[in-house]
């Protein structure tokens, strides 16, 4: 039998405190080699800094974590020579050009004046800056700006990359053209952990998310496992006049299948039927009004989503979360 690799990242029992305000708590948390990882919570929920602590830029109160087996405190330099960090504000200089950047990243990893020319090279043309690698970067979009960030956290060709919410303040097209690069660099086999608080890029990118909230890891799975969780699906039908929906009212309480938690609302001629959202209920739903002729004007199905998730784990009441 194949033995399991190790994981890239293990933390166990991690605890930091400022003061008397507890940060992380006993925190677990295992990352698998060559995926990307999500870290989400609210504001203050301590995602900047574990990534602090795994960066080698802060030391925990209490615990370990080991990346790629090597100890965060004890074997910092080698460690150091092992990550990458893209950090939530693009690390640039203005004055510099692209490649003048990239090459005094080089100096500084002692990387040689050839090998620091050809990684710059590869990675200008990876990241689409070869027409501005020439100019200041005082003159690039924000969007350059962060992809020159994160070329420059792969200079020494990290095993592991911290991005620490890389997508902040950039517009949507920016936003998508570094979820372009990331999962690129994935698929090279880079393993990522990725904080954020975009929603959408952690189900769009990650593997596994964790869900982290007072200092603890609440919830830790897929981005399906982690919906799975959610209570609060349904299907949602419009009508245009009362008779209708009081029709499918009666339809639906003579419907086999239980219908605990059915919503009526006559202001707005709607009726919102609890619902997992799949086809064949679908289905079932649109065939029995259909055979009592009674017409919808609008439907729309909703299954919980990982904004779900995260009003219900971060304790704001929004959904409910299922037994496990």
């Amino acid at each position: 039998m194949t033995p399991e690799p190790a994981p890239a990242l293990s933390v166990r029992h991690l605890r930091r405190a400022f003061g008397t305000h507890v940060v992380l708590d006993d925190l677990h948390l295992d990352v698998e080699p060559g995926t990307v990882f999500a870290l989400l919570g609210p504001n203050g929920a301590g995602k900047t800094t574990l990534v602090r602590i795994l960066a080698t830029l802060s030391e925990p109160d209490g615990g370990t974590a080991h990346i790629f087996g090597h100890d965060t405190v004890t074997a910092a330099d080698r460690v150091r020579e092992l990550i990458g960090v893209t950090g939530q504000y693009a690390a640039v200089d203005g004055v510099l050009t692209g490649t003048e950047n990239l090459r005094l990243t080089g100096r500084l990893l002692h990387l040689g004046k050839r090998e620091t020319t050809r990684r710059s090279t590869d990675l200008l043309e990876r990241f689409d800056l070869v027409a501005a690698a020439d100019k200041p970067v005082a003159s690039y979009s924000g969007g350059m700006r962060r992809r020159l960030d994160l070329a420059m956290s792969l200079m020494g060709r990290p095993r592991m990359v911290f991005l620490d919410e890389p997508t902040t303040g950039l517009d949507p097209r920016s936003r998508r053209d570094l979820w372009t690069a990331i999962r690129e660099l994935a698929a090279d086999g880079t393993t990522i952990l990725l904080t954020t608080q975009y929603l959408e890029e952690a189900d769009h990118l990650a593997d596994r998310i964790a869900v982290l909230d007072g200092g603890r890891i609440v919830a830790d799975g897929t981005p399906a496992e982690l919906k799975g969780l959610i209570t609060g699906g349904h299907i949602r039908f419009r009508f245009a006049d009362s008779t209708l929906l009081a029709a499918a009212a009666q339809a639906v309480d003579a419907h086999a299948v239980s219908r605990a938690g059915v919503q009526l609302d006559p202001e707005q001629l709607v009726l919102q039927i609890p619902s997992d959202g799949s086809v064949a209920e679908i289905k079932l739903l649109l065939d029995s009004f259909a055979e009592l002729g009674i017409a919808i004007e609008q439907l729309t199905v909703h299954t919980p989503d990982l904004d779900d998730v995260f009003f219900a784990l971060t304790g704001q009441p929004n959904r409910t979360v299922a037994a496990a």
